[in-house]
């Protein structure tokens, strides 16, 4: 294993470095904006606006690989986030972030794509599942650690998105020093959206659901640290947690529905995640008792954060095994598009309660809720039997579509 593992540690060390970098650069950036006044609709145009970045990113990215190739694509892309990062303290009017973090989404995706395509053409049928493991200790350990490096500078300084460029500038050395031979271009596989939402309706409503909350959750969650007057080490703590239950909860949760109906692992942890926003609508009773208060995080991230791999596995249980790439590719491009719009949609509800605290998880409560009613509805539904021989659920990363194959599920011919 560790030969195994050694084969891609460059591949690993850079992404790292990364999402270290994005871990802090997502958190610092709706902080930093709420600070400098931001009005709620300019925060959910922010969040927005990355992510519309990203999925442009997704798409354009195998144009941009067959141009340049890998090394100089993943070299550009962490160059031009670099700079995108270092000019939001300079130019701090709110359209200047707009058009910034959309390039940055744009070239993040590529970074993404490059990593994950990298790992993909390592892997075989063998290593596959050891490989994808590795990559998702490192892709949530280091997005935890990236929020813990806002202690080490003031949300209003230039020095701490400097920290947030440096760690883009270092995740190009690992990939400089490898002799690993370049992935070859990837084509992206034509996409059948209407086809995902008649056969796996459920898979691509959780997928919506998931993109809609966990977007909305990055971009207003220090807004709401800050109206209950946290410090940066509770603000740090807070996501901090609300990742590591995500993180803890995937494996356990996705075993329980190899055996049952997915729908109904689908519905009750929405209306789980539904629960627990109700009572975070409170935040500042509950945020009296800390214990209380980062348990009830924890639950939230456990709730929402697994729901993406489970939607996939659906999915993948209704559709032909040699479509797999189609349909997880298809349902991460609705996953990244629901998420341009949660941020947007929660600033309405901001500016309709005028209270930020309180609206995002009113938001969390009845977008949940809604996904738990659906899910409930079409489990007593009849539909046509799946395959009894499904395969198993894999934890996977919000990535790019590059990563599906390092899934272990994924046909020999995907890669």
């Amino acid at each position: 294993m560790i030969s195994q593992l050694y084969s891609v540690g460059t591949i690993l060390c850079s992404a790292m470095f990364f999402l270290i970098g994005n871990g802090l650069i997502l958190t610092l950036t709706p902080l930093r904006a709420d600070l400098d006044g931001f009005s709620a609709l300019a925060l959910g145009a922010l969040g927005s606006s990355y992510y519309a970045g990203f999925a442009a990113g997704c798409l354009a990215g195998p144009f941009f690989f067959a141009r340049t190739g890998h090394v100089r694509a993943f070299s550009i892309a962490a160059a031009f986030t670099a700079v995108s990062i270092l000019l939001q303290p300079v130019l701090t009017a709110p359209l200047a972030w707009f058009l910034l973090r959309a390039m940055a989404g744009l070239f993040i995706a590529i970074l993404y794509m490059t990593l994950e395509s990298w790992l993909s053409e390592r892997a075989t049928s063998q290593t596959r599942h050891r490989i994808l493991s590795a990559y998702i200790i490192v892709n949530l350990g280091a997005v935890i650690l990236g929020q813990w490096l806002l202690l080490f500078g003031s949300p209003m300084s230039f020095e701490i998105f400097t920290i947030a460029a440096i760690f883009f500038c270092l995740c190009l050395v690992p990939v400089g020093l490898s002799r690993l031979p370049q992935p070859n271009p990837q084509i992206m596989p034509q996409l059948n959206i209407r086809k995902l939402f008649s056969v796996a309706p459920v898979g691509a409503a959780c997928c919506i659901t998931v993109g809609l909350v966990a977007s909305a959750f990055w971009t207003f969650a220090p807004s709401y640290a800050l109206s209950l007057e946290f410090d940066m080490r509770q603000l740090a703590l807070l996501m901090s947690v609300f990742v590591a239950g995500g993180a803890l909860a995937q494996w356990p949760l996705g075993r329980i529905s190899d055996s049952v109906d997915r729908r109904g692992i689908i519905a009750l942890i929405c209306t789980v995640a539904a629960i627990t926003g109700l009572v975070l609508v409170f935040a500042e009773l509950v945020a009296r008792v800390p214990e209380i208060f980062y348990s009830l995080m924890f639950v939230l991230g456990a709730a929402m954060l697994p729901l993406y791999a489970i939607s996939i596995a659906h999915a993948n249980d209704r559709l032909p095994s040699a479509d797999f790439r189609q349909t997880s590719a298809g349902l991460l491009i609705i996953f990244i598009l629901a998420s341009a719009v949660g941020p947007l949609l929660a600033s309405i509800f901001v500016l309709i309660t005028l209270d930020a605290a309180g609206a995002l998880f009113i938001f969390v409560a009845l977008v949940n809720a809604a996904m738990a009613f659906f899910a409930f509805v079409r489990e007593w539904l009849p539909e046509a039997p799946i395959d009894e021989e499904r395969e198993a659920f894999a934890v996977l990363p919000q990535g790019s579509p590059a990563a599906f194959a390092l899934d272990p599920r994924a046909p020999e011919d995907v890669a």
